[in-house]
């Protein structure tokens, strides 16, 4: 009798679990940023190292029967791309930290999960993803580009014997935020249109969760110093356009470095990211991660031969420094510090 209740019981409260998950809004985590954010894992590296003994097991999570596993719980949009969360969501033929990111999203929530990649390689905090409230750059700097401009049409003219018009101020001035708003259609486009990109969601309701970033490499080149006041802008902004004044934000933390110290303008970018975890406002909300300190030791020991050892190296990396040596260990190691850091700053957050 008390067998028949008790699996009686069990089964009511497996029901009623599955109707309030069922009942939860799907959640949203958006991740942007330059090429980094895109992913240069080359899916043959990963194939290799997820059934070469030495390395199976740190990717033995991420695959069934010897396949990679396709989530069904787990859905991504990049650009022109969108399915079920697996391998080569990256650049072409590659894979980013979207995969351990949104595996760690969804083993934690019972709910759905949507991951909206905005990512173009090369785009600069400073100028393509520079935020509303940043403004634009003073006019002297804007004047300086446009004479830049100009002396290029005119040299260009003249060598082609061509007459194209000159840029003007206009023209300087329309490629500021970009790709802020670029990102912005893009998640819009995702919120409105959920259930026609993703069938299995629809009449689902949807709730923005978290934003993570992995940018930096551009502003190297003489923004660095403005980096830290276009990131605060940046996250004010996110929230305030997207409506979500606390919005969990996680910055993953330049680290091309490596096992090697930054310096220069590597070194004063990876100071400004981490200073966001000391601004009062974003104290419990916004967490910079380091990504350095994750490095595949593995690859980068070999690159500095890879050309004397290729055949070694498509086993271990497949890109240079700037691109974390197109590492699958290196990447999947930051995706996951990212849902770690996510996961934390979203239990803080209730």
């Amino acid at each position: 009798m008390y067998r028949y209740l008790f699996a009686f019981l069990f089964t009511c409260f497996f029901v009623l679990t599955s109707l309030q998950a069922a009942d939860k809004p799907v959640k949203v985590f958006i991740l942007a940023g330059q090429s980094n954010m895109e992913g240069k894992a080359p899916n043959m590296l990963l194939d290799h190292q997820a059934t070469d003994s030495k390395t199976k097991e740190l990717f033995a999570h991420l695959r069934k029967d010897d396949k990679w596993i396709v989530r069904d719980d787990v859905f991504i949009k990049f650009l022109e791309r969108k399915g079920g969360l697996t391998v080569g969501y990256g650049s072409p033929g590659r894979t980013g930290a979207e995969l351990e990111f949104g595996t760690a999203m969804g083993n934690h929530f019972e709910e759905p999960v949507i991951l909206i990649k905005a990512a173009w390689g090369g785009h600069s905090l400073y100028k393509l993803f520079r935020s509303p409230s940043a403004g634009l750059p003073a006019e002297a700097v804007l004047q300086k580009e446009l004479d830049q401009a100009q002396a290029n049409v005119k040299k260009a003219n003249e060598k082609n014997k061509k007459d194209a018009p000159l840029p003007t101020m206009d023209d300087i001035k329309k490629p500021y935020g970009s790709s802020y708003r670029n990102m912005m259609a893009e998640v819009k486009d995702v919120m409105d249109n959920h259930a026609t990109l993703f069938p299995a969601l629809k009449g689902k309701k949807l709730e923005l969760a978290g934003f993570v970033w992995f940018q930096g490499w551009n502003d190297q080149y003489g923004a660095q110093d403005e980096y830290a006041s276009n990131m605060a802008h940046f996250i004010r902004d996110v929230r305030k356009d997207l409506q979500t004044p606390k919005l969990p934000f996680v910055i993953a933390v330049m680290g091309q470095n490596g096992s090697k110290p930054a310096t220069g303008a590597m070194l004063t970018i990876q100071k400004a990211q981490l200073s966001m975890n000391e601004i009062p406002e974003f104290k419990g909300n916004v967490k910079a991660i380091r990504t350095d300190v994750l490095v595949d030791k593995a690859a980068e020991e070999l690159f500095p031969t890879w050309r004397q050892n290729a055949e070694q190296w498509k086993l271990t990396g497949g890109d240079f420094p700037y691109h974390y040596l197109g590492s699958a260990i290196w990447f999947n190691r930051i995706g996951k510090a990212m849902g770690e850091a996510m996961l934390e700053l979203m239990k803080d957050s209730k």
